[in-house]
This record gives structure tokens, C-alpha cells and sequence, in this order.
């Protein structure tokens, strides 16, 4: 018993470490942190300027397609790096059902062109 609890000894260790370290950060930033702040740091922040319009308006097309397109390139790279280290070992099933992928993602790449996200004036 006494051996595997000396096994245990630097994973406590490095938990109280942990925990040590973290208690005296918290504690040096409570007694170095400023007690009265900028007012103009407290304001009201978007972009570099103060807000000037509703929260609530609508947002160009564009931007909805753009994320569209960085999802399909997200999953298209997401599903084809493991897809291509194991192509030795798989099977028709498996080359057919990824060309399928493929399929549906270049329809949604002809989809994101024609309606003209690559485009920006």
C-alpha cells in the first residue's frame, strides 16, 4: 500500500504547486490591480469608436455566406487529412462515400460563387 501511494506523491505535489501558484497570482493581482480605472475604460467598446447604432440591425448577406464558406473548407479539411492517411487500407465503400462528401461540398462551394461571397466591392 505504501508503494503505490508514493507513486501518488509527485502527482500531489504538482497539485499543490498548482494550486499554490494560482492563490498567489490571484493574491498579486488583487494588491497590484489599479482601484480607480479610466473612465474612458470602462466605456462602451466596438472597433475602436463608441457604438452608434442599434444593436438589432441586420447584417449584410455576406458575412452568413462567408461563414457558410469557412464551414464547408472546415470540414472538407476536418474529413480529408484522416481520410487520406488510411486510403491504403480502405475500401470502394469508403473512396465512394467520400467522393459523395465531396459532392455535397462542391455544391455548396458553387452555391457560395454564384451568390457572389467571393466577390467584395
Amino acid at each position: 500500500m505504501e508503494d503505490l501511494l508514493r507513486e501518488y506523491l509527485p502527482i500531489l505535489v504538482f497539485l499543490g504547486l498548482a494550486i499554490a501558484l494560482g492563490l498567489v497570482l490571484i493574491l498579486a493581482a488583487a494588491v497590484a490591480a489599479p482601484r480607480d480605472p479610466d473612465p474612458e475604460k470602462l466605456s462602451a467598446y466596438e472597433c475602436g469608436f463608441n457604438a452608434f447604432d442599434d444593436a438589432r440591425m441586420k447584417f449584410d448577406v455576406r458575412f452568413y455566406l462567408v461563414s457558410i464558406l469557412f464551414i464547408i473548407f472546415d470540414l472538407e479539411i476536418a474529413f480529408l487529412f484522416p481520410w487520406a492517411v488510411a486510403f491504403g487500407d480502405l475500401s470502394d465503400v469508403a473512396f465512394w462515400s467520400m467522393m459523395a462528401f465531396l459532392a455535397v461540398l462542391t455544391v455548396g462551394f458553387a452555391y457560395e460563387w454564384k451568390k457572389g461571397a467571393l466577390e467584395w466591392e
